[in-house]
């Protein structure tokens, strides 16, 4: 089938495709910057594909790099950008289910495109030629399918981490996936293991900052779940009869990962905030289920998973310290507001604010009212104390160690508990936060 309207690509990329044209080689934009110009999306690169061979791409073109040349890629600079420009190739065998041993070149368009994972990214286009079809990816475009080109199973057992892309353009894309797909992925969801922890995150944290982060549960009906995050699993059958929550412990994650803003940081936070929760259930004699300590046993096994992940240590820090705050008690009161800025940290206030607000949004919504004024009551209150520059931090004191020193206290840990004692009082007082206030404040302590 061949599709003749017009897509819309940048000059550099023009220019491209026309000197390989005027050399006398084929030269088509391919794959995901083609689909998404079909839908009216802003594609995020372009690639180029071509029958001429490395070294012509290298001939042809003056500033070139071999940034995949053994897999036929040679990138190509253009009035400061970079595009990827790959000689049609037919994949060998794939004995890691990642990689191929190695690639032959051919001349045919359509053996290249037959290689490609799914039949919305095996498209290409050129303005003479127009659309080019071959497994009907336009068709299954119009049908929101996600499709595997030819057999699922090969695709799959080629590169497991197609697997996960599948329902990671599910997510984004908002499509579903066609059902020779579905199960092909179901059968062979073991070999996700082949594929590297980094980019099983990356896949993962796409789909959960996508519009449609509610997708994480096709892991689970997959299989994929289970060899990734099983940690996970027993959120799914761990039930909450609890006048707080209607939902069980996996659906009311998924709401809050849906509410929550699409961050990293918060994304993840909400998916891994209530893992613990299946370890800690017990019932009460009125069959009440209660969760107690929840919130520690999630971070250490929120701790092990994104370690396992290869998260960054600023990136675990920060998550870890959002899920051991997340049912911290937080009134809209002043002082509430200040001890809870000391407790997490001036950085990560407003994102425990949106992890309530998150959490909230996933329980019972005959409450959900009056706790998302107070949640609005509190960040008032937040801009209000941020305004006046009052003290929320012990190092915002007026006086510091030193100063108590000068007043013939002796190093250790008395000092840190008269500063907190001090602390404590400015924050029932911000007028106190003066030097020769505190200093007197401090006498009495030393003296009592």
């Amino acid at each position: 089938m061949i599709y003749t309207n017009e897509i819309i690509y940048p000059d550099s990329v023009g220019y491209i495709i026309e000197r390989l044209n005027d050399e006398g080689f084929e030269a088509f934009i391919v794959g995901g910057c083609v689909r998404d110009s079909i839908l009216g999306m802003t594609p995020s690169d372009w690639d180029i594909t071509t029958n001429a061979q490395p070294e012509d791409i290298k001939r042809i073109f003056s500033k070139t790099y071999d940034t995949g040349i053994r897999h036929g890629t040679v990138s190509v600079a253009v009035d400061g950008d970079i595009f990827e420009v790959t000689t049609y190739r037919i994949d060998g065998t794939y004995s890691d289910s990642r990689r191929p041993d190695n690639v032959s070149f051919t001349s045919s368009l359509r053996e290249d495109l037959a290689r490609r994972d799914f039949t919305v990214n095996a498209m290409a286009y050129n303005p003479k030629t127009g659309l080019i079809d071959y497994f009907d990816g336009l068709k299954d475009i119009n049908q929101k399918s996600i499709k595997a080109v030819g057999n699922p199973e090969i695709r799959f057992l080629e590169d497991a981490l197609r697997m996960l892309r599948a329902i990671r353009f599910t997510a984004q894309l908002g499509f579903t996936i066609e059902k020779g797909t579905f199960d092909a992925i179901s059968k062979n969801a073991g070999s996700i293991r082949n594929i590297s922890k980094e980019r099983i995150r990356e896949e993962v944290s796409k789909m959960l900052l996508s519009s449609n982060p509610s997708c994480f549960n096709l892991l689970y009906t997959t299989g994929l779940l289970s060899n990734i995050i099983p940690e996970f699993i027993p959120c799914y059958s761990t039930e909450q009869n609890n006048p707080y929550h209607v939902y069980n412990v996996a659906d009311h994650i998924i709401r809050t990962v849906e509410s929550v803003p699409n961050t990293m940081i918060l994304r993840w936070t909400m998916l891994l905030h209530d893992i613990g929760k299946p370890s800690r259930k017990t019932t009460d004699e009125k069959g009440i289920d209660h969760f107690y300590g929840h919130p520690e046993v999630s971070v250490e096994m929120a701790d092990s998973i994104l370690n396992n992940l290869r998260f960054d240590k600023a990136s675990v820090k920060k998550i870890l310290t959002l899920i051991k705050y997340h049912d911290m008690d937080l009134f809209d009161t002043e002082i509430s507001v200040k001890k809870a800025i000391n407790t997490v940290g001036e950085e990560l206030f407003l994102s425990l604010l949106e992890v309530q607000r998150a959490d909230a949004m996933g329980q019972n919504p005959n409450y959900l009212d009056k706790r998302l004024k107070t949640f609005d009551n509190i960040k008032s209150i937040y801009l209000e104390i941020k305004e006046k520059h009052q003290c929320i931090n012990i190092s915002d004191l007026a006086i510091n160690g030193n100063d108590l020193i000068s007043l013939g206290m002796k190093p250790g840990k008395e000092i840190k508990h008269v500063l907190c004692k001090l602390f404590d009082q400015v924050l029932e007082n911000p007028d106190l936060n003066e030097k020769e206030k505190l200093i007197e404040l401090a006498r009495q302590y030393i003296n009592e």
